[in-house]
């Protein structure tokens, strides 16, 4: 949302799903597979940073994927972009794929490298508003 008096670039909270796009295994794709992802994003796309460092605990992750229990955690920053983070410690973390320069919009696709290095396109499916 763009503030009409200052003309700056505003930053809000939003909800965004993201679903497995096409792979050689989901030549359709798979909206069981999915994540329901809360950040500050600019009316640009792009990740808040300073909106989400003072919040951090607003900024989660809930993956759903069939047959596996639910997991919710954290998004977080990390040295070489941004991650999904379930528990304490790196073992378990999906790291996003150019993240910080890839706006987060509907049609949009995003790719994930889950812990034991597969790569995974998902399409961001809906993106609303807190």
């Amino acid at each position: 949302m763009t503030d009409s008096k200052e003309g700056q670039n505003m930053s809000e909270w939003y909800i965004v799903k993201l679903e497995l796009a096409r792979t050689d295994e989901f030549p359709s794709g798979s909206p069981s597979r999915s994540y329901l992802i809360r950040l500050p994003l600019s009316d640009d796309g792009f990740i808040d940073d300073k909106l989400r460092k003072a919040d951090p605990q607003r900024a989660t992750v809930r993956r759903f994927w069939p047959n596996e229990p639910d997991q919710s955690g954290y998004i977080l920053k990390v040295k070489n972009g941004w991650a999904f983070s379930y528990a304490v410690g790196e073992e378990d973390d999906e790291n996003l794929f150019h993240l910080e320069n890839h706006p987060i919009r509907a049609g949009e696709y995003l790719t994930l490298t889950e812990p034991n290095g597969t790569r995974l396109p998902f399409r961001v499916v809906a993106v609303s508003q807190t």
